[in-house]
């Protein structure tokens, strides 16, 4: 956790941009029933690239 905490705080851009994609997942996901299908879609790709933005400092080699 500290790992992540580090990398984070080092790259402000970064930790902004997966927190966005996160939230326009999530967002999405919750209009779903008003705007159908194409919605979900887009919505749990938001989702994974923002977990994949959280799952990346754990990868980086210093």
């Amino acid at each position: 956790m500290k790992k992540l905490e580090s990398y984070f705080g080092k790259h402000v851009y970064f930790n902004s941009a997966v927190h966005v994609l996160v939230g326009m997942g999530i967002g999405m996901l919750l209009t779903y029933p008003v705007f159908g299908a194409h919605t979900m879609r887009w919505g749990i790709a938001l989702l994974a690239l923002g977990i994949l933005g959280h799952a990346y400092p754990y990868f980086v080699k210093k």
